[in-house]
Order: structure tokens, then sequence, then C-alpha cells
């Protein structure tokens, strides 16, 4: 009795969902089943991991590692006749021209990666290499389904062209073209869904500060997933896009201005060559254009003139022609000529590029998509380049303030990451950039104090701390979200700052406005902003938060407001020309910012000695005085304990 399709499906799903038991596999050295029944001349099952993790720059971890446990190697164990026996090719037809199609090493689709195309290969194993889309020679409901919505990519900001459906062979003993179709239609979905989390492009290309944490569905998740989903595959397809409402406005502000979706393509009609044809003239090719267009094979008579003749190039034809045009790109004069003829012969439309704001729009969703898929009812979030900080509880805004943020050539990161805690009256120590060019005045002070600053010396080791205080880099308040950057936000003494319009003068980290006013939003209810103020002045109080607080640093140049507005800011860190390049935009520019910034110089760093204030009407530009944008916000004690390693040694 043989098994349906929709349970070998369910069991894919199933078996694609054992992520810890495959990895386990891989991690001991033991090839799993789905590969044992693929192809015994494949590689070793760590041997493509390995080399992806390689390009990545990471490697491969066991469980054990993730959570920091080290385990001894094991032994290698002598091949088993059964795990290293070559597979059996199956006996049914179409199956066997799937095993062989997935035995062939072209490709599937171009950007499909090794990985990827060995998930694709282990869900086809478990299914025993029948077909997942067709049925009977036909596409399956779910197939349709897929289909439509991989046409309708563009909704969503995404190109079209990357997920081609397949035509299936006109006949249905062709198992060979039938296998090839499943495939790549396979192919085209889980790109599709690895594409709508943010798999599109490479983000350390466009810059190193921008390291959110992708959850990219692999293909072995995705297709038990949507072929068992029967007619909802396109809806449950379109599931990976974000849900968030910002995306959600763009994605509507793009329709609204591409306007309704062109109709079916016409077919294609090859007109034989002739003269440029006008309004008022006649050509045997007119009744051609007649029939191509639905018009009516002459213009009916009136009462003030008879009907017109078949091969007449009047204004019924001269408008349908037109408006082709139009549809094309073209410019739509009516006239029949060389550059017509050939879009005619061309049959379907070629996309329209985009124009600057689609441009705008589709670059601002996808960094949508570099946010979690769920951001959750309580969450911070930080636009860059609006320079503004929300917080939002139970899903609605509860607070927002001004802040300020890193300079172009210290940029504030984009990622995301969870607040802990936060710490009143905060110590700051003068990082080890800054400190390496005042180490040869210290060196041989055998003082406690030096301007203002306490000298710390620690196994060899000389740091400069300063107190807390109203002085304070740091200002009265920290809130801690432990991060590769070792970016924070805080307080900060140079509270003039904030009336500027343009507000970067950090050296990565988020300066906050107001910030016991934040504090009340963020932190438990108990420590409202009068409390908190009252421990000004009585040593450092650290303040863990009940629940950890979801802390967002976004980059949106485009966005809506929260009354229907479409708003644009500028690109502060030149991102916006890298990423239009990097999605075949219009505007491109190659990335300028792959580059680690230069460090600042050294008379540009933070002097421990107080610096004399300006003269008077000297500082009326919005930019800041030379000591203040020297104030460095840096790591916390550099010899204490920290969540992990900095990736740039500068502030």
């Amino acid at each position: 009795m043989s098994v349906p399709r929709t349970a070998l499906v369910a069991l894919a799903a199933l078996v694609a969902g054992s992520a810890g038991a495959r990895a386990l596999d891989e991690a001991s050295g033991r090839v799993p089943l789905r590969q044992a029944a693929v192809n015994a001349e494949a590689p070793a099952p760590d041997q493509p991991a390995a080399a992806e993790a390689a390009r990545a720059g990471t490697q491969p971890t066991t469980p054990d590692e993730a959570v920091g446990v080290k385990t001894a190697p094991e032994p290698a164990a002598e091949p088993s006749p059964a795990v290293a026996a070559a597979p059996v090719e199956p006996s049914d037809p179409q199956a066997a021209a799937v095993f062989r199609r997935l035995a062939d090493s072209a490709p599937l689709l171009a950007r499909l990666s090794t990985r990827e195309r060995e998930a694709i290969r282990a869900f086809y194993a478990l299914g025993a290499f029948k077909p997942v889309w067709i049925a009977d020679g036909a596409y399956t409901p779910a197939a349709k389904a897929a289909a439509a919505r991989l046409g309708a990519a563009a909704e969503d900001g995404l190109d079209a062209r990357a997920y081609p459906v397949p035509a299936l062979p006109a006949g249905a003993d062709d198992n060979a073209a039938l296998a090839e179709a499943d495939l790549k239609l396979s192919a085209a979905v889980a790109l599709y869904a690895r594409d709508a989390r943010g798999g599109r492009i490479n983000l350390a290309a466009i810059s190193r500060q921008i390291t959110p944490s992708l959850d990219l569905p692999s293909a072995d998740t995705v297709l038990p997933r949507i072929a068992s989903a029967g007619a909802s595959a396109g809806d449950l397809l379109q599931g990976y896009n974000p849900g968030s409402a910002g995306y959600r406005a763009l994605k509507a502000r793009l329709a609204s201005l591409r306007g309704p979706a062109p109709g079916p393509a016409k077919a294609v009609l090859k007109l034989p060559n002739g003269p440029t044809l006008r309004l008022g003239m006649r050509d045997p090719r007119v009744p051609l254009l007649r029939s191509h267009f639905d018009l009516e094979k002459r213009t009916p008579g009136t009462l003030d003139a008879g009907p017109g003749e078949p091969d007449a190039y009047d204004a019924g034809v001269a408008a349908a022609v037109s408006g082709f045009q139009r549809q094309r790109g073209l410019a739509a004069t009516g006239v029949l000529n060389a550059q017509t003829l050939l879009a005619l012969a061309q049959g379907e439309a070629r996309p329209r590029a985009a124009s600057g704001e689609e441009g705008a729009l589709i670059v601002n969703m996808e960094r949508w998509r570099w946010l979690p898929g769920d951001l959750g009812a309580d969450y911070v979030l930080v636009n860059v380049p609006e320079y503004r900080l929300r917080v939002f509880r139970g899903g609605s805004l509860r607070d927002e303030a001004r802040v300020i943020v890193g300079k172009p050539e210290s940029p504030t990161p984009t990622f995301s990451g969870l607040m802990e805690y936060a710490v009143v009256n905060p110590s700051w120590y003068v990082p080890p950039s800054i400190l390496k060019t005042m180490l040869p005045k210290i060196a041989a002070y055998g003082g406690k104090t030096w301007g203002g600053y306490e000298v710390v010396r620690r196994n060899g080791q000389v740091s400069l701390r300063q107190p807390p205080g109203e002085k304070n880099a740091l200002g009265f308040i920290k809130f801690m979200f432990p991060n590769a950057h070792a970016v924070y936000l805080h307080d900060t003494p140079n509270r003039s700052l904030f009336s500027a319009s343009t507000r970067a003068f950090s050296h990565g980290c988020v300066r906050v406005d107001d910030p016991f006013r934040f504090a009340g939003t963020v932190l438990p209810e108990a420590w409202t902003s009068e409390r908190l103020k009252k421990l000004i002045g009585k040593g450092e109080r650290t303040i863990r938060l009940d629940q950890k607080l979801p802390v967002h640093l976004a980059y949106f140049t485009a966005y809506m407001d929260d009354l229907g507005q479409y708003r644009t800011l500028p690109d502060l860190y030149g991102y916006d020309g890298p990423m239009r390049a990097a999605l075949g935009l219009p505007g491109g520019t190659p990335a300028a910012v792959a580059k680690a910034p230069k460090r600042e110089p050294a008379r540009e760093a933070a002097a421990p000695a107080p610096r004399p204030k300006p003269r008077q009407a000297v500082r009326t530009e919005q930019r800041p005085t030379r000591a203040e944008a020297g104030i460095v916000y840096a790591n916390p004690d550099p010899w204490g304990e920290r969540p992990a390693p900095v990736t740039r040694g500068w502030w």
C-alpha cells in the first residue's frame, strides 16, 4: 500500500523541525539518514556546512558549544556498511527523475546556495523523491497559490524575476521535464522565503556596523510548510515578509505610487517590415493590429461619414497603439515606429525601472526585514537618521524623546538587543583608544587623581576613571543592553546639544534627552523618575528590569508617520546608495563604508583636563565645540566582564 504524498509532506515537516537532532548528527560526525538516502558520492555531511560557514566568517557549533560546554572530540568511527552503501534509485519513474536531477550538479537557481540545495535534497529524500507540486501532470492547488505569490513579489518590494515559475511540459509522460519543473518551483519558493526575511543582500558590504540577527528560514523548513498548505500556500508564503505596521504602511504607499496592476499581457505580434504608420495612413498590417488589440474590423459609419476601411490607420488604432506604448514605457505618440514593432514582438512587458520614490520605499522596506518578525508588545525603537527614540508598551506608543547619535565617522550600529539593567550615578572609564594618547603623560605620575580623573592601576595597567557626577560623560544614568558593539543608551551633561536639528555628535552610543522620564517608561513601576532623581550623588546603583526589554537601533530614511504622512530624512551615513545598487535600483552607488571608519585625531579626543569656556556668542552654530565633541562614550570598566568582544577599538 503506497503512502499518500500529503502524509509524506507532513512527515517531512515534522522531521525538518527536528533541528536539534540534525545538528547533533552533524556535530558528532554521524552521517544523517537524509544524506545517506540521497547521494553516497556527495561530500561528507560536515563539508558543505563548513564551507558555507567559512564563506560567512563563522564556524559551525555543536549544541554543547552553544551553551558554553566543552566536549572532547569523539574518536573516528568506522563507516557502517549500511550508511556507506549507494542509495537505490526509486522504482517510480517520476521519483527516479527527481532523484537523478538532484544528483545532477546543474544549478536549480543561480542564487541558491549549496546549503539550501542540500536542504531541498533532504526534503525530497524524506518523501521518497516524489514530486511535491505536480500531480497527474498538473500543478497542485498549493503550487498554483505559491506561484501566484511569486508572480506578485513586486508588491513587497521584491523582484519577481528572481523567482521564476517553470512551465509544465506539454506531455505528462515527460518525467525529466516534470522533475525539473517541480524542483525549480521548490527552489523559487525557498529563495522567496529567505529573501522575504532579509537574505537578499550582503549587509557587511554596506557597512560593518549593520549587524542584525537575521532569522533566515531554510528550505527544509519552508517547503513542507508551504507544500502542505493547499490553496492557502500563497498567504503562508507571503507571511515571511514583515508584518509590522511600519512595513505595511510603506507597502501601501508603494502600491499607491505604482497604480493598478497591468492587465494580462498580450500575445506576441510579429508584423512584417514596413513604413512608420501615422494617423490617416493605410497599410496591409493594420488589420493585424486591429485583431491584436481586439478592435472592430473597420470604423463604423456615422450620419456624416461612411464606414472606414479595414487597412486605415485611424484614431481607434492610433489610440490602442498609444496605450500599448504607455504600458511599455515608450513615448505614447500613437505612431507605429520601429521601437513599437520591437515591443510588440517581445510579448510580455519588461518590468519598468523604479522611480526615485519607489527606490526609497523598497530600500526602507528592506530595512524592516532586519528587525525581528515579531517586535513584541513592549520595545524601544531608535530611528538613527530621525534622531528620535520611541517606547512602545502593549503595542501602543507610550513615549518618545530626542536622541543624539553617532557621527558619520563613528556611526551608531544597526541591530537589536535586550535591555537588562540601568545604572544610576555611573562611572566612566577612558577607553584604550583614547587612553593610549595620554599614557606618556601619566605613566610616571604617582598621584591618585589627574585632571579630575582617578588614576587606576591594576596588574601593571593604568586606566582613567571619571567618578559619578554632573560632569560625568555618561550623565546620571545609563541603560545597558549587552552587545558586540558595546554601545548603550545614556544621559549626557551636554544638554544644549539637543536643541540642534542635526544631532550626530556621539562616538556610537545613543544619548537620551530627559533620561529620567525615559527610565520611568522602561524600568519597573516602582522606579519612578522622582525616586531615581533622589539617588543622584548617593553612589552607583544598578537596577535590573523585571523582564528584558527589546531595543532596536534602526535606520529608516523614509517612513509613514502617525498621521499617515510620508516622511523622508537625510541619509546620515550614506547607506541608501549602496543599498540601491545591491537591490538593482536606480541611483545606486558603490559601497564606500566597508572599511572601518578612521579614528579621530588625538587632539580631538577627550582630554582629562577641563578646557576654558568659549567666549560668549561663539557657540551660535549647531555643531558642538571641540571639547564637547571630544567627550567619548566608552565601555564600562575595561577590566570588568564583557558580554561580547568589541568589534572596533574606537568610540
